[in-house]
This record gives C-alpha cells, sequence and structure tokens, in this order.
C-alpha cells in the first residue's frame, strides 16, 4: 500500500513548549492507522498536523507528494476530511442538513451528482435515521458525535481523520464507528483514528503509532506495539496482555477487591 500522506521530522512547538518533536509516519490507502498514547502525549496535534489544519514548526507533510501547504483549502477539503473533537452546531439545524454539510466542498462539481446517495449512505452507517428531522441542538452527546461522522462520512474523501470519534458513544456504537472505519480502509481508503480503549484500537487497526510525550515511541501492527512491558511503561500500569481472535486485548492488573 503506497504512502497517501507522510510526515517527515515534523515537531511543533507551541509558546515555548514542544508538543511533537521529529516525528516520521506514513499514511497509507486502505489501511486504518491508529493513534493511541496517554493523555497530554500529543495524538490530537498530530492529527492536526496530518490533516492540513495546523502547520509543524519543523519538518513536512506531504499527499501524494505534493507538500501540503501548497494545496489551497477548497482542494484539501476535497482529499480529507476531519472529524474534531468539539463539533458545535450553534444554530438548530436539523440531523439532515448537518450531514449535508459534507458535501459542501463538491458544490459546483459534476460529484454534486452523488450527494443524495453520499448523505444516506452516511445517515445510515452512523445509525441516526430515526434523527433525521431532529434539531442538533436537541440531541444528546452520544448523538451528536454520530451525527458530526455522519458530516465527515459524506464529505466522500480518500483520506479520513477521526479524533476520538467512540469518546462519548456506548459500548454497541463504539463497536459500529470503529467497524464503519475498517469499511472505509477496506474500500481503499485511508483512514487515521485516535482512540484511548487500546483494545478497541487493537481490534480493528491495521497499524498502530503510539504517542508519548510528543514522541512517536513506536508503530507497527498492534502484536508488535502493544506488549504488556511497552504499554504499562508508557502508561505507568501494569497491564496483563491476551489474545482474542488473534488480536491483543489489554487488561490493567488490579488488586483483588478487600473484603
Amino acid at each position: 500500500m503506497s504512502a497517501r500522506i507522510a510526515a517527515v521530522g515534523v515537531s511543533v512547538v507551541i509558546d515555548g513548549q514542544t508538543i511533537l518533536a521529529d516525528i516520521d509516519l506514513e499514511i497509507r490507502a486502505g489501511e486504518v492507522l491508529a493513534l493511541v498514547g496517554p493523555n497530554g502525549a500529543g495524538k490530537s496535534t498530530l492529527l492536526s498536523v496530518l490533516s492540513g489544519d495546523l502547520r509543524p514548526t519543523r519538518g513536512s507533510v506531504t499527499v501524494d507528494g505534493r507538500d501540503i501547504r501548497d494545496i489551497r483549502h477548497l482542494e484539501l477539503a476535497r482529499l480529507r476530511s476531519v472529524l474534531t473533537q468539539e463539533n458545535q452546531v450553534s444554530f438548530p439545524f436539523t440531523v439532515t442538513e448537518v450531514v449535508e454539510m459534507g458535501r459542501s466542498p463538491w458544490q459546483r462539481t459534476s460529484s454534486r451528482d452523488d450527494d443524495e446517495r453520499a448523505i444516506a449512505e452516511a445517515i445510515q452507517a452512523t445509525d441516526v435515521s430515526h434523527l433525521a428531522a431532529r434539531r442538533y441542538t436537541s440531541l444528546s452527546g452520544g448523538e451528536k458525535a454520530r451525527v458530526s461522522l455522519a458530516r465527515v462520512l459524506a464529505q466522500g474523501t480518500p483520506t479520513v481523520f477521526l479524533d476520538e470519534p467512540t469518546a462519548a458513544l456506548d459500548l454497541r456504537h463504539q463497536e459500529e464507528v470503529m467497524t464503519t472505519a475498517a469499511g472505509l480502509a477496506r474500500s481503499g481508503r485511508a483512514v487515521v483514528v485516535v482512540v484511548h480503549d487500546l483494545s478497541l484500537a487493537a481490534a480493528y487497526a491495521d497499524r498502530v503509532a503510539l504517542v508519548a510525550s510528543g514522541r512517536l515511541e513506536t508503530a507497527g501492527t498492534p502484536t508488535e506495539v502493544f506488549t504488556a512491558e511497552r504499554v504499562g511503561r508508557i502508561y505507568g500500569l501494569p497491564v496483563e496482555v491476551v489474545t482474542q481472535n488473534e488480536r491483543p486485548v489489554i487488561l490493567p492488573v488490579r488488586a483483588a477487591p478487600s473484603a
């Protein structure tokens, strides 16, 4: 699989503090890449740099060999879509109207003919059909998260960035979101997802990039990355790694409850 987006020597310094340091990473078509790491490790900053929303202090990011800084905003919106942690919609748009916003980069192009299909498929994939006529501002946090994901899916880009898409979701919808991400990868897209649940990342990611203290600790398959020694050291917590369906499951080692 060829690299769709590549970061070389990426560093980010904000207010004199190093947030990311010398990161090299490839995003490949046809795979799910999970960004994992402790709170404050720099995962969301790295996603913002890779997506072109934040310029690195040093280093470069290329999209299919082109410097991302040379790509105009509208063209970039047709190349990649981004689900951020904060998705604010102040006006009382309906769910359908919010999802339709994802198609705005394709206005005045022949791809406008795909709008109806793309919107319908995105609504179906995120299980929000029953909310279509509801006002976005009236939804619960989990419902808003799924509608925001539908908007991103409707954008129909070859690369998809998802920053903590499972954070506000129940167990079933977490699994459905990651299944959707895996389906996008199987269709040939590149998917980058920030996930805090290591077992969830291990179950669905083709590769995992473990970020710690602003540096890329390692990148590889879930089995290569998620060793008990490495996870315990990075997170400061003893863990046990077991296997389910040939994928690692990471369990904290807890003391037995006192009587």
